[in-house]
């Protein structure tokens, strides 16, 4: 039987990602993100959570993150769960659980000029046939978050494709 292991997050950094090589000369990055999480009680309290992650990325998708990524952006990460296990000098087994990054897109937060902005913009109500417009994707130019400039790389592009990814339909 087939079983999946996916993350998706949508959340801030928490620090800038530190990059080192592997003995072999493999770059790797790491770096933490934070999501929340909110939600209201039965009795109209509201509460909030923040959940903290740690990432890792591999290889050319890693020195992309060191390049691109800084404490505080808005970031999209899609990846797998892994967990490693060490044993401390001191003989205790410790456990790790981090996403490896597959997939990442640097998103941009809403420019704080742009704040008073209705997320819609509607076009004249009617068009020349009389006819209510056609809602047109164009419109809607101010949702956030917003995709920025940065590339967008995955591991499958820099090592060929991915099988696994190919078998979902993906």
């Amino acid at each position: 039987m087939r079983s999946i292991n996916k993350v998706i997050l949508i959340g801030n950094l928490t620090r800038d990602p530190e990059m080192r090589q592997t003995p072999n000369g493999q770059s790797v990055t790491t770096f933490g993100m934070a999501t929340n999480r909110e939600w209201t009680t039965k009795s109209g309290d509201r509460n909030n959570s923040a959940e903290f992650h740690e990432c890792v990325a591999w290889a050319h998708l890693a020195e992309i993150c060191q390049k691109y990524l800084h404490k505080g952006h808005l970031v999209y990460v899609e990846g797998y769960l892994k967990t490693r296990s060490w044993d401390s000098p001191e003989g205790i087994k410790k456990f790790k659980t981090e996403i490896v990054v597959k997939d990442m897109i640097r998103l941009e937060k809403r420019p704080k000029d742009a704040a008073n902005e209705p997320d819609y913009i509607p076009e004249e109500t009617e068009n020349n046939f009389g006819h209510a417009p056609t809602p047109h994707h164009e419109t809607a130019q101010h949702t956030a978050p917003v995709a920025e400039a940065t590339p967008v790389v995955t591991e499958a592009s820099s090592f060929g494709d991915d099988p696994i990814s190919k078998d979902l339909g993906l």
